[in-house]
């Protein structure tokens, strides 16, 4: 099926580019040297250029494609919760770049650390959308040292995201768990959220067994790979609501 998947994607975009350089070749005629007008699509090489050149167009376009559909999504889609997360520390008090990034680190970048790079463009797109705002530098302090203050907007964008169940599906848990913890840091509902959460993957559950019961054999094994992701979560988050205590005591002792 990938393959067959593959193979349309294919000539799909070859059937594309083909008479896009046809047509670049026509089009770009006029612009040639006097030396050029002349030539023809026929004449040796010609052809051979316009395929090349068609090849080309199609292997750009079908990097492109991958990259949309999967390296964007596992390289950009997945640090969207990042300014979100940011803004949440820096509810609990102003503070600077570096120590935002100790904090992110610790508790939510274990085995993948926040580049500081990232850190203060995350903090100047939220400067400018208001929603963060700098303080004066310490005295002699390097830029690193500046510190930022979370606006009434940020803190608006906050607490709709802290309401806001995640989509119900697989490789959740690192959301879940940065909601729990902010939730519990700034002394919101951390149970509340979780039980807003469990409704949600409960109503994900209801959809996808309702899939099994109506579907093919494929549409059966896809349904029970969601479901067993989402049994997980589920267990997941029954036992961290049982340590929600024990995990409010660590974190605002932190």
């Amino acid at each position: 099926m990938l393959g067959g998947k593959a193979a349309v994607l294919t000539q799909v975009t070859l059937a594309m580019c083909v008479p896009a350089a046809i047509a670049a070749f026509l089009i770009g005629q006029p612009l040639l040297s006097p030396a050029h007008l002349g030539t023809i699509l026929g004449q040796p090489g010609v052809d051979t250029a316009v395929v090349g050149s068609s090849l080309y167009l199609a292997a750009i376009g079908l990097l492109g494609r991958l990259y949309w559909l999967r390296v964007y999504p596992e390289r950009i889609l997945s640090h969207m919760s990042v300014p979100l997360t940011l803004l949440g520390l820096l509810e609990r008090e102003p503070s600077h770049g570096y120590d935002l990034k100790r904090d992110y680190d610790a508790y939510f970048g274990r085995g993948k650390p926040l580049p500081f790079g990232q850190v203060y463009a995350t903090l100047g797109r939220l400067a400018r959308d208001g929603m963060v705002e700098p303080q004066d530098a310490e005295p002699g302090a390097g830029p690193d040292r500046k510190r930022y203050a979370i606006t009434s907007i940020g803190v608006t964008e906050v607490e709709a995201w802290l309401a806001e169940p995640a989509e119900a599906e697989p490789h959740l848990q690192t959301v879940l768990f940065a909601k729990v913890v902010l939730a519990l840091m700034l002394g919101r509902s951390a149970e509340g959220y979780l039980d807003i959460q469990r409704a949600a993957h409960l109503q994900r559950m209801r959809e996808l067994t309702e899939i099994k019961r109506k579907g093919s054999l494929v549409d059966v094994l896809l349904a029970d790979h969601g479901l067993f992701h989402l049994e997980a979560d589920l267990r997941w988050i029954d036992m961290t609501s049982a340590r929600l205590n024990a995990l409010a005591e660590m974190v605002r002792g932190a």
